[in-house]
């Protein structure tokens, strides 16, 4: 089991049938900011409270986690990559980085 620390927003995810790392960084939060038109981080998390996300939100959302903990993968790359449990893997995956990020260890 791979470790990552809780306090910096990391979390491990079998992604591609591999244990990696997912981090949102302050430049992976600024890229996500981007690519859901969010004035700041408030706005950003209000827009993910909406639990609205589209399967192209969890491609970005997981691949700027990826990014963010020092992968080089493509969003290509990321895309062809599968989840333990399919679209319901995907969203848990988002979810739990999600909370790691804004919502602590609990």
């Amino acid at each position: 089991m791979m470790l990552v620390n809780r306090k910096r927003g990391e979390i491990a995810a079998d992604l591609g049938g591999k244990e990696r790392a997912l981090c949102l960084t302050l430049g992976a939060l600024a890229e996500l900011e981007g690519h859901f038109g969010a004035a700041d981080l408030t706005a950003l998390t209000q827009r993910f409270s909406t639990g609205k996300l589209s399967a192209g939100d969890l491609l970005t959302i997981i691949h700027a986690g990826l990014k963010g903990a020092g992968h080089t993968f493509t969003r290509d790359e990321v895309a062809q990559m599968q989840a333990e449990g399919g679209a319901a893997g995907y969203a848990r995956i988002v979810s739990e980085l999600l909370q790691a990020t804004f919502g602590g260890d609990g």
